[in-house]
């Protein structure tokens, strides 16, 4: 058997018998639900990253529908060939005037986004500092630059404060990289802190705000916001709060013209198609005005912890992303199950997305639930613990 084939047939079984494959399931989506291919019940979908309830908001779908009998289908280009067109002009100014940037520049992905200013900005003598549960994406990046990575201990303080202390004494340039809102924990990052000790070594800040903008602050404007805090760069991405796909990086004129000459993400790649920008301009409208919908959010919190029995484990957070942590991969998609036998929806999360002996169900409010599907997890929940454990039990001695 060629190499190829035997190291690929090795790693898919080494990872069925981890209990970490993957299987995609294509689904049908409702407000709020989901309906798999097959299956006639349909399941309160609490694993979407949709938080204010904008991905089948009518609004959104009619800009998006004008948008296409307007520009078209397609953009026809990168950026700096035919790609760059009025809708996209209007959404990076209003994402600019609302967040506080100078400029704002349009990606695809919030990964190449994440990727593209990593690559473009770090040189060889640069020093990159990371929150050690910041995304993929990033951490990639980081690996794959020529600057000296190092990560600090999550949201520790002391540790990142002892890194930038370490290197105050050469002529490198540094650039802290730290998520708002952590997606796996819910949790966000002591922003004012970190901008602090960045002020006090001249380093740069940079946040990845993918979780957090459209959620948090006021009007939604995101962590940094809510801090009360302006990093020199900020990552936006748009397959969360905003309902759609899609990405920005807001920064200074300088460094926006920086990027446009040397990213190679931007320069590359094609530029989303028109009529998306055009709809992600009403998303921003929506966003903006979207004060009640994160008023439901807390309130579906308070509701959720209030329901739940204290020996289930959830991790309280004032983000959407509330996580249940189990430790044992077979015991996250044991409890999946069952929870899908009554009509929910939550996916088990496993390494490698979260460290060893971290797996857990991820559960994701939006302000499309109603306070009575969130009961009814609660009440799943609850009841599908007692049964896990209980199966557990009997399987250790023997029954």
């Amino acid at each position: 058997m060629p190499l190829f084939n035997s190291r690929i047939s090795q790693s898919l079984s080494q990872r069925q018998t981890q209990g970490l494959y993957r299987q995609r399931k294509p689904l049908n989506r409702q407000p709020s639900c989901v309906q798999f291919a097959g299956k006639l019940q349909a399941h309160i979908n609490f694993s979407s990253n949709d938080y204010l309830g904008l991905a089948q908001c009518p609004e959104l779908i009619a800009a998006w529908q004008q948008g296409l009998s307007v520009y078209g289908a397609g953009s026809g280009g990168s950026p700096l060939v035919t790609g760059h067109h009025a809708p996209h002009a209007e959404l990076e100014h209003r994402l600019a005037d609302w967040l506080g940037y100078d400029r704002a520049l349009l990606f695809s992905t919030g990964f190449s986004a994440n990727q593209a200013v990593l690559f473009a900005l770090l040189g060889k003598s640069d020093r990159l500092i990371q929150d050690k549960l910041n995304h993929a994406s990033l951490m990639e990046a980081g690996l794959l630059s020529p600057a000296t990575m190092r990560r600090f201990a999550h949201n520790d303080l002391n540790a990142l404060d002892a890194l930038l202390k370490a290197g105050s004494d050469d002529c490198a340039a540094t650039l802290v990289v730290t998520e708002g809102v952590f997606s796996m924990d819910g949790d966000q990052a002591p922003l004012a802190a970190i901008s602090a000790l960045c002020r006090e070594t001249d380093s740069w800040l940079m946040v990845d705000d993918a979780h957090g903008c459209g959620v948090l602050g006021e009007c939604g404007r995101g962590s940094a916001a809510q801090a009360g805090i302006t990093p020199e760069i900020s990552i936006v991405t748009f397959g969360k709060a905003f309902g759609m796909q899609g990405a920005a990086v807001l920064c200074s004129d300088e460094v926006a013209e920086y990027l446009i000459q040397f990213a190679r993400h931007y320069i590359y790649s094609t530029a989303m198609p028109p009529a998306q920008a055009h709809a992600l301009c009403t998303a921003c409208d929506l966003v903006q005005s979207g004060d009640w919908r994160r008023e439901k959010l807390a309130v579906l919190g308070h509701i959720l912890a209030d329901e739940l029995l204290p020996e289930v484990g959830l991790v309280a957070t004032e983000t959407p992303i509330k996580p249940v942590l189990l430790g044992s991969s077979e015991l996250a998609i044991n409890l999946s199950a069952a929870l899908a036998e009554k009509g929910i929806w939550v996916s088990a999360i496993r390494p490698p997305t979260v460290p060893v002996n971290q797996a857990r169900l991820r559960i994701t409010l939006s302000a499309s639930h109603t306070e009575q599907q969130v009961k009814a997890l609660a009440t799943s929940l609850n009841a599908s613990f007692e049964e896990v454990q209980d199966a557990g039990n009997q399987s250790d001695s023997g029954c």
